[in-house]
């Protein structure tokens, strides 16, 4: 899980690049000509539109994989509570034996 936090945490800040990538743009645009400044208006939309898509996708991702996780959870707690019964009981049992075989010393 550690490591989809951290791939998720990678793409995250290359989507804020991105998005500094994005503003880069706009103020290159504001100082260019009308023909170019048209078609950079154009990219910027383009690529904010893509920008938000991939947020969206990444969001969704985000939402399957807890979703995910939290079945793995819930699927495998009452199997560990079980194992910590008969581990508890193990111990308490070899203790019994210790004190048995002391006790017949």
């Amino acid at each position: 899980m550690e490591e989809q936090k951290s791939s998720t945490r990678e793409i995250e800040l290359l989507l804020k690049e991105i998005g500094e990538k994005i503003e880069e743009l706009v103020k290159k645009g504001a100082e260019a000509g009308a023909e170019v400044k048209v078609d950079l208006e154009r990219k910027i939309s383009d690529l904010r539109s893509k920008k938000t898509t991939l947020e969206d996708e990444l969001k969704k991702a985000k939402q399957i994989l807890e979703r995910e996780f939290q079945e793995k959870k819930e699927e495998f707690e009452p199997r560990i509570k079980e194992s910590k019964g008969f581990l508890e009981e193990s111990v308490r049992q070899l203790g019994f034996a210790i004190k048995a075989l002391l006790g017949s010393k």
